[in-house]
């Protein structure tokens, strides 16, 4: 978008995105090098374009194709106007944003706004699998939550069904344990759903996202001790001190912070099932806070970074809910 034209707030983003061509225009120009559009069958770069249907034809194959093929978009009657108000709305909301809120912003169901969420938080997922830090300058912080409810604030069929499944000593295990690493150097920060907090576990973690040679900071969990020697390990003890010099999890426990209240207040009940969508969405707001070189960036620019993560990306309903390969009736 031209920076005297952008949209700086949501009101003047739906005054903006009003127009079709123009949310074509902007999603071409993101999706593709040089706003050139390239027919996904074939690669070719030669088309007509069909402006009664907003649409291009290819000069190679003669096949049809909109904007929205081949993206996070695609098979969607929801037309783009929603779409980039929602996906808006999802990278400047600090606390998130609710299906509620986004169906009567923009105008469909609540069922819509859940699935709409969802597709737009798998877009947001960069899925990095570069290794954190690297050198003796790197300070790389690493920490574990829990998410979940608590066992005495369930429903009594619920908490009956999960005492008779994992026992009345095993409340812990109807949380979700969610791992995080955070680069200081680099401002990032990465989470990894893990299924317990065993030495094995965790330690494994740490080699498959901390590169060798860096600074990990932890608590005093038995759990980090003995981390392999590629790295220089040191622990702050909770029981004594929160900070001890540049050896502390701080940074990372305000990342927790952010995402619990987004989940408690904004999304109040969040499924396991579902929840490495919302840690990608809230991972990526928090990413996406400040430029390489430290400046803040701006709502529009969060959100053009967002939409050109779109392209080769597909989320259909039976995957979100889990009933991939059933039948429809």
């Amino acid at each position: 978008m031209d920076s005297k034209n952008e949209p700086k707030t949501l009101q003047q983003a739906i005054r903006h995105f009003a127009d079709e061509q123009v949310c074509i225009d902007v999603v071409a120009r993101l999706r593709w090098a040089d706003s050139k559009p390239t027919c996904p069958a074939c690669g070719h770069q030669e088309h007509y374009y069909l402006k009664s249907q907003k649409r291009w034809k290819c000069k190679e194959c003669y096949r049809q194709f909109s904007v929205k093929l081949g993206t996070i978009f695609e098979d969607s009657a929801i037309s783009l106007d929603k779409w980039l108000i929602a996906l808006w709305m999802i990278v400047n909301c600090r606390n998130g944003v609710s299906s509620y809120e986004v169906g009567r912003t923009v105008g469909i169901t609540q069922k819509s706004a859940w699935f709409v969420l969802h597709r737009l938080r798998f877009a947001l997922r960069t899925g990095s699998i570069e290794k954190m830090g690297g050198g003796e300058n790197s300070e790389i912080e690493v920490d574990e939550t829990f998410i979940g409810g608590k066992l005495g604030n369930m429903h009594p069929a619920k908490r009956r069904r999960i005492r008779e499944t994992l026992g009345s000593t095993q409340a812990a295990e109807t949380k979700t344990i969610v791992m995080g690493f955070l680069d200081r150097e680099q401002r990032k920060i990465r989470t990894q759903i893990v299924p317990n907090t065993s030495r094995q576990t965790l330690q494994n973690q740490i080699l498959k996202h901390v590169a060798d040679d860096s600074n990990v900071y932890t608590d005093e969990a038995g759990s980090y001790k003995n981390l392999p020697s590629q790295y220089v390990h040191e622990v702050v003890n909770h029981a004594q001190q929160y900070v001890r010099g540049r050896v502390h999890a701080n940074s990372l426990e305000n990342f927790w912070s952010l995402l619990k209240r987004g989940l408690n207040g904004t999304y109040v009940a969040v499924e396991p099932f579902h929840l490495h969508r919302y840690l990608d969405e809230q991972a990526f707001r928090y990413n996406n806070r400040k430029d390489a070189d430290g400046n803040k960036l701006s709502d529009a620019q969060r959100f053009e970074l967002a939409l050109s993560q779109i392209a080769g990306k597909r989320l259909t309903f039976a995957e979100v809910t889990g009933k991939v390969g059933e039948t429809a009736f």
